[in-house]
């Protein structure tokens, strides 16, 4: 890694990860890349795994639910914890544990002992383990590389998670899920373990400690509470996002069932609306500059709200596989543009001492979105229909849309320059 190969291939390496960016990058880069994969691989593989052992549709949204659980009890901690810890060491640590979490339900599902209680144990410390994970692996990046490239680095990151998270991995997964129930999930652990060894090879910097000596981690945590409610752009950001993922929680916990039972489709086709959705995330991409030079944050805001309400409204009514796939395309494209657009807004708003606990302050509320919208989704769907989440959906964003249009103003001019200081 320290030495790029010539040729062509060469030529690809400096493109994708820049000699001036370090070796350092191009480990992390690497270890990023192949973790996304076997995440793409589990996206596909748990939902068919547990839809194969019940048709039950609460069972099936419990079994997202426990996956989005995680983040919204433990992400606080983990981000407090980066800011005190071995980064490094957290992130190696985390991923062998993952490993080992699915080297056993590998062996469990291959045997035939693998109970539905099983399965949602294991999908709920998985998911554990990558908060912590993936929330230390996001403050590696500003230690490797100079501020004036984190634009392009960051690029990097998002580029791999759309390629192979998104595209590659759920339709692998799939496939592999018919080939074998347990071949996903060993190829996953196998991924998640060569992961752990490629960002255990990343040279730090030292970590620099800046809290006061005796700080409890609770009162770091209260700080950040205390920022987002005083702060106009951030608290519209953070309140929208959780509303948001609980409408899109409800309707997306049953998908695997929407897509087997009112779609038609079979195991790899439920991967490819996943696949579908990333091209989506390509087209945003490629687009989205050409995009805020032209719409104000503010309205690709209001834009993005309405696209998601519409995407809803046009999933309860369809029954025909290729419209719902046009659907997920354009919402794919949605989902980049939104989810770029919010990180940008944070950043330039929140002091840089405040954007680890800040940003785990915005993960609470996007996991317990999707906590809550699951249990209803669940519900729901058990009782009147596997269509009845998406109309909730529908219903409750548009509902939301209307309360919270004037309030988008404020992302629109939120700068760090007039963020308030911390506590």
């Amino acid at each position: 890694m320290s030495s790029s190969p010539t040729g062509p291939v060469g030529s690809l390496v400096e493109i994708v990860a820049p000699r001036r960016f370090g070796t350092g990058f191009r480990w992390l880069v690497s270890s990023s890349w192949v973790s996304n994969l076997g995440d793409g691989i589990a996206i596909a593989a748990g939902p068919l795994l547990i839809a194969s052992m019940t048709h039950d549709p609460f069972v099936v949204a419990l079994g997202a639910l426990l996956q989005w659980l995680p983040p919204l009890v433990f992400g606080l901690l983990a981000g407090a914890l980066s800011d005190r810890l071995d980064r490094r060491r957290i992130v190696v640590t985390v991923d062998l544990l993952r490993a080992c979490v699915l080297v056993l339900l590998t062996v469990a599902v291959a045997t035939g002992f693998a109970a539905i209680g099983l399965v949602l144990l294991a999908m709920f410390l998985l998911g554990t383990a990558e908060v912590f994970a993936d929330n230390t692996s996001a403050t590696l990046m500003p230690m490797l590389v100079h501020r004036d490239d984190l634009a392009l680095a960051n690029s990097r990151l998002v580029t791999g998670f759309i390629t192979v998270n998104q595209l590659a991995g759920p339709p692998i997964g799939a496939a592999l899920f018919a080939l074998g129930h347990a071949v996903p999930f060993g190829a996953q652990a196998c991924l998640v373990a060569l992961g752990a060894v490629l960002v255990s090879r990343v040279v730090l910097p030292p970590h620099r400690r800046e809290r006061v000596a005796g700080t409890r981690l609770r009162h770091e945590v209260v700080e950040a509470f205390r920022w987002v409610l005083h702060h106009a752009a951030v608290r519209t950001l953070v309140l929208t996002i959780f509303v948001f993922n609980i409408t899109f929680g409800a309707a997306w916990s049953v998908l695997v069932l929407y897509a087997t039972q009112r779609l038609g489709l079979g195991a790899v086709g439920f991967g490819l609306l996943t696949t579908i959705s990333a091209l989506g995330g390509l087209v945003g991409t490629l687009s989205y500059g050409w995009i805020t030079r032209r719409v104000s944050l503010g309205d690709i805001m209001r834009i993005g709200l309405i696209v998601e309400t519409l995407t809803h409204l046009a999933l309860a009514l369809t029954r025909t596989a290729w419209v719902a796939m046009a659907i997920f395309f354009v919402f794919g494209a949605h989902a980049f543009i939104w989810g770029t657009t919010s990180m940008t807004v944070r950043q330039r708003a929140v002091p840089t001492e405040l954007q680890g606990r800040v940003g785990s302050v915005n993960l609470v509320g996007t996991f317990g979105g999707l906590v809550i919208g699951s249990a209803i989704g669940g519900v729901l769907a058990q009782h009147w229909g596997i269509t009845a989440p998406f109309w909730f959906a529908f219903a409750g964003s548009a509902l939301f849309v209307l309360l919270i249009w004037g309030q988008l103003g404020h992302i629109a001019h939120t700068d760090e320059a007039d963020a308030p200081a911390p506590a």
